[in-house]
């Protein structure tokens, strides 16, 4: 099939686009920037981003599927509209000329924040109701629940199969903008002062990407598809600490002390003109669970997770070769021994 790719070049892309292409497709991406790299050898580009119609209706002209990866990532109050222009306004507008040039598949990258995440321990599935009360003051989940809403309800209404994939966060090699793995990258700075309360789903972008090329061709249309590991925070980062040898966080305090920590660091961090180490919302954000059940994307998509230790491991290879911390000496030669199996 000839495809188009939004947000190709992302964390999720850079792991799609060589799939798509050697399993024969034609695979156009549209963006600002023209990319490089061995991950887009053989791909078509059209310059322009999701505001600029005429590009978009070029980057359509001839496509059959398309996979709507584009997204922003942020914590900040300010970014707030920036993620719903894009997610919201502009994907309309997308599927509006999706619709006008008669494609007949689209998969859209969502995430498993538009289900999977409550204020106490359980696991979510398919079937739950989007956690709107829960992820209210976050932005981005918010933004990215009224992407789903309007995407399932515009393509039902005008019969445009449409199949939604909700990874957890996303971890393992290929993020350079560290925009994904940035829980890891603050671990590694050591700059989370508490163990947070809460649990994590994450899943290997590489295992993500097989699930979204299958969705080409398989998957519940017009259903939702959670792919994940769930951990509690705590594991998670004692996982970290064995990998690393960086010491995960030995303070443990109740989920209120944690948020109001936050704040008041990040008074503390205006009165001084610095940036806190740490969003308050982060910190929120890891006071809860986003405990997942991946078994409808395993029985549609054939999703399957590799082992945790992989992942992670290569996680934090990746994030040293990209902004390799001097602060934490000796640890390159722990993970090579750790990938040798000793």
């Amino acid at each position: 099939m000839k495809l188009l790719v939004t947000g190709g070049t992302g964390f999720l892309g850079v792991h799609l686009v060589p799939r798509l292409v050697a399993a024969g497709h034609q695979v156009r991406l549209i963006g600002r920037t023209r990319p490089t790299g061995p991950a887009f050898a053989g791909t078509e580009f059209v310059p322009g981003d999701l505001k600029d119609r005429d590009a978009v209706r070029r980057a359509l002209a001839g496509v059959e599927g398309v996979y709507h990866l584009a997204g922003l990532v942020s914590f900040q109050a300010k970014d707030a509209r920036k993620m719903f222009e894009l997610h919201v306004d502009c994907t309309r507008e997308l599927l509006r000329d999706v619709r006008e040039a008669g494609i007949q598949r689209v998969i859209l990258g969502s995430t498993s924040g538009t289900i999977a995440v409550s204020e106490d321990e359980c696991v979510r599935n398919e079937e739950d109701d989007y956690p709107i009360t829960v992820v209210a003051r976050w932005p981005y989940y918010l933004s990215k629940i009224y992407e789903e809403k309007l995407a399932l309800e515009y393509c039902r209404k005008h019969a445009i199969p449409l199949v939604v994939l909700n990874p957890s966060l996303l971890m393992g090699p290929g993020d350079d903008r560290l925009s994904s793995t940035w829980t890891v990258v603050k671990f590694l700075n050591r700059e989370i002062p508490a163990m947070p309360g809460g649990g994590i789903s994450f899943v290997d972008a590489r295992d993500a990407a097989e699930g979204f090329v299958a969705a080409l061709t398989q998957g519940e249309v017009y259903g939702r598809h959670l792919m994940g590991v769930n951990m509690t925070m705590t594991d998670f980062f004692h996982r970290l600490e064995r990998l690393t040898g960086v010491a995960a966080p030995r303070l443990k305090l109740p989920s209120r002390v944690n948020v109001l920590g936050g704040q008041l660091l990040e008074q503390w961090a205006k009165l001084r003109g610095a940036k806190p180490t740490l969003d308050p919302q982060e910190i929120e954000i890891g006071e809860h669970w986003f405990y997942l059940d991946a078994a409808k994307a395993e029985r549609e998509l054939g999703f399957r997770a590799r082992d945790t230790h992989e992942t992670l491991l290569d996680t934090v290879q990746y994030i040293y070769g990209k902004m390799p911390p001097q602060s934490l000496p000796g640890t390159k030669g722990r993970l090579g021994d750790l990938r040798d199996g000793t």
